[in-house]
């Protein structure tokens, strides 16, 4: 007996939220974590991040991301050693793409930071002769901003994170 085709399920590890739609208006919150911790970006002195060459890489990709998504805005952010905290605005519900050989909708967040991470780790990996090295671990943690106080408390923890750098948590 032959087992109907179901639809693809989920990755079992996936943090996207069931039935978001990460192309539509809306602010967006990700985090990215560098590959095995590595503190690649800087460092933290005196309660303030000070970017290493890598780090600047990371700012440079970052504010480069309008000129090729021009539905996009760019919000609070933050390089810290070892991750990456960005907040995004979808502008337009245009940003949806169709793959016509992959038979579904890509969205514009997923987009976004796969490029982000891919031209990042790119020019990290010239600049330290290193190609195809890891740079960022697999994935990332987001979450769709619903109201002005999810916002603030967002905005909150992307300013405070270099003050809580090093600190032990129990």
């Amino acid at each position: 007996m032959a087992i109907a085709p179901s639809k693809k399920p989920r990755r079992p590890n996936s943090l996207r939220l069931d039935g978001a739609d990460y192309s539509q208006p809306g602010a967006y919150f990700f985090t990215i974590v560098t590959h095995n911790r590595e503190q690649l970006f800087g460092e933290v002195k005196d309660q303030k991040m000070l970017c290493s060459p890598f780090g600047h890489i990371v700012w440079k990709v970052w504010k480069s991301l309008p000129s090729r998504y021009p539905q996009v805005e760019l919000d609070e952010a933050i390089v810290m050693p070892d991750h990456f905290h960005g907040i995004i605005v979808i502008d337009e519900v245009g940003a949806i793409h169709e793959s016509p050989l992959l038979n579904h909708r890509r969205m514009t967040l997923p987009l976004i930071v796969g490029y982000f991470k891919m031209n990042s780790a790119k020019k990290i990996n010239e600049l330290r002769k290193k190609a195809g090295k890891p740079v960022w671990q697999r994935g990332y943690y987001d979450r769709i901003l619903r109201d002005d106080r999810d916002y603030d408390e967002l905005v909150e923890y992307i300013y405070s994170n270099p003050n809580y750098w090093g600190i032990d948590k129990d």
